[in-house]
C-alpha cells in the first residue's frame, strides 16, 4: 500500500481546529467537509479519464473527461458519513455504496453489519472514506470486501492515521494484488490502551453526531 501524507498550510490549519476538544460539533463537521475535499484532490490524482473532443465557443479542442464506469465512492458506517459531502463536492458525478462496520470495544476487532454495494465491481476504482485509521481492523477488512466483489484499484481516505494501524494494514493486504493507496493528513504518535489514536481527535463519530457516553 502506497502512503501519502499530505503537506500544505490548509490541511495543517483545518486539522488543528479540528483536534481542538473546544471545537463545536457545526464547525467540526465543516471542517470535516473541507479537510476531505483538500484530501480528495490529492488521492483523485490517478482517477482513470479519457480525452474528448469538444467545442468551445471559439474552436474546437481537445478535453479530458472521467472514464465510466464512475469512480465507487465507499464511506464507512457511521463516521464515514461525515466526509461523503466533501468528496462529492470534487466528484459528483462518483456513485456512492455503503459499508457498515463495527468494532469491539473488548476485542477491536470488525464485523460487517450493512453493505449496499453493487455484486459486480469489476473495473471499477473505488474510494473508501474512514476518518481514523487506528487499528487497522475496520479499514482492512472493508478494502478485502471491495476486492472480492471485484474492485481493482482502491484508495482509503482518512483523516489521522496510527503507525499501529499502517502496519496492520499493509500486512492485512500484503498477500492481495490489487492497488491500494492511502492518503492521510498526518500519521499521529501511537495508540493508546483503548485503541484511541494520540494525540488524535477523539471520536470522530461522536464529534460529527454526538450520543457519546
Amino acid at each position: 500500500m502506497e502512503l501519502r501524507v499530505i503537506s500544505h498550510p490548509l490541511v495543517d490549519h483545518k486539522l488543528t481546529v479540528l483536534r481542538d476538544r473546544n471545537t463545536e460539533q457545526p464547525i467540526f463537521r465543516r471542517l470535516v467537509e473541507e479537510l476531505v475535499t483538500l484530501l480528495a484532490y490529492e488521492a483523485t490524482r490517478g482517477v482513470r479519464v479519457h480525452e474528448t473532443a469538444i467545442e468551445t465557443p471559439v474552436a474546437p479542442t481537445v478535453g479530458t473527461k472521467l472514464d465510466s464506469p464512475a469512480p465507487l465512492v465507499v464511506p464507512i458506517l457511521r463516521a464515514g458519513l461525515g466526509m461523503l459531502d466533501g468528496m462529492l463536492r470534487l466528484v459528483p458525478t462518483a456513485e456512492v455504496g455503503f459499508l457498515g462496520m463495527i468494532r469491539d470495544e473488548k476485542t477491536l476487532e470488525p464485523t460487517t453489519y450493512a453493505e449496499r454495494l453493487p455484486q459486480d465491481l469489476s473495473g471499477r476504482q473505488c474510494y473508501v472514506l474512514d476518518p481514523m485509521l487506528a487499528t487497522g481492523g475496520s479499514l482492512g477488512e472493508a478494502v478485502k470486501f471491495l476486492v472480492g466483489r471485484g474492485a481493482d484499484d482502491i484508495t482509503c481516505i482518512c483523516l489521522l492515521a496510527a503507525p499501529e494501524g499502517i502496519e496492520r494494514i499493509q500486512d492485512l493486504l500484503a498477500d492481495l494484488d490489487v492497488p491500494c493507496t492511502l492518503v492521510v493528513s498526518a500519521v499521529d504518535e501511537r495508540l493508546n490502551d483503548r485503541g484511541f489514536i494520540v494525540p488524535g481527535l477523539g471520536d470522530a463519530g461522536d464529534r460529527l453526531y454526538g450520543l457519546a457516553d
